[in-house]
Order: C-alpha cells, then sequence, then structure tokens
C-alpha cells in the first residue's frame, strides 16, 4: 500500500484527485497507476484501471491471476468491473469512499453470487493516510476556489 500511496501523491502534485494503485504478482510490483483522467482527457483514467493495463502489458495478458491490486481508495464501479475482468486474486483498498464506492459502500459488486469469479478484499489498509490525501485536497481546492470567485464545479472548473 505504501506503494500505491506514492502513486496518489503523484497524482495529487499534478492537481488530480489523490489516488494511487500498483499491482503485485509473485511479491513483485509489476504496475502502477495514478489518477489522471483530466489530463489525459480520459474518463477511464482512473489509478486502478492504469495500472492493471501497465500490469497487462508488463505480464503479456489481459489476465492477472494471482495479482493483488492495492488501490489507496475503494474503488469504483468501473474499477471494480476493471478488476473482476482482470481475474484479480485480490483487492486491497485504504479509504472508503461514501460517495462512488462500489466494493463496501455505495455498491458491494464482488459479493454477487452470480459471478464466475470472485476477488478476496481486505479493506481499510492505511486508511486513514489515503483519506487524509484526499480530504487535504479537496480542501485545498474549495479554498482556492473560493479565492478565485469559482465555489462550485462547473464546465469553467478546472478540477471537474
Amino acid at each position: 500500500m505504501a506503494a500505491a500511496l506514492v502513486e496518489a501523491r503523484r497524482a495529487g502534485a499534478v492537481g488530480e484527485v489523490p489516488v494511487g494503485a500498483v499491482v503485485v504478482l509473485g511479491g513483485t510490483v509489476v504496475g502502477r497507476g495514478h489518477n489522471c483522467p483530466i489530463a489525459e482527457r480520459d474518463p477511464t483514467a482512473h489509478a486502478e484501471v492504469r495500472a492493471l493495463r501497465d500490469a497487462a502489458r508488463r505480464v503479456g495478458n489481459y489476465r492477472l491471476p494471482g495479482a493483488t491490486l492495492y488501490a489507496t481508495v475503494e474503488p469504483c464501479l468501473m474499477c471494480v468491473g476493471a478488476c473482476f475482468h482482470a481475474r484479480l486474486a485480490h483487492l486491497v483498498f485504504g479509504a472508503v469512499d461514501d460517495k462512488a464506492g462500489a466494493v463496501v459502500t455505495c455498491a458491494r459488486l464482488l459479493d454477487d453470487p452470480r459471478w464466475n469469479h470472485r476477488v478476496r478484499v481486505t479493506g481499510g489498509v492505511l486508511a486513514e493516510e489515503a483519506g487524509r490525501l484526499v480530504q487535504e485536497f479537496f480542501r485545498t481546492r474549495r479554498t482556492e476556489g473560493y479565492r478565485s470567485g469559482r465555489t462550485g464545479l462547473d464546465s469553467k472548473s478546472s478540477w471537474g
């Protein structure tokens, strides 16, 4: 999870929501990613998806059986789907996401018995630190918004 937190800090340093992820296979980090949907102008450029893409390229297979994905924040609907399709063995996440989490908060997608694959889940790993990164990021953005006269997220906003 420490490596995922490094990735999250990279995202925050360039103005993206500070979420990071790494894929570990056989004790080795084989994929890394951090949020960058703004910079890439790509709504799928979430940390988890980018880490899975990186791992798949390095391993040479879109399936990652036996791999563990470490994400600093509970994955969203899209990222949970990517975990499922990658056939991950284990998902480890830090802070819960009360607005978009699709593992234990807003939805429990991986619990559906109809799926033909199971992903083991461990949540709350370094949750305080991961959550603090996101909270500080948005606190700073709100302060900057008030100073610049931008108080909401609209089409002119540079952060959403």
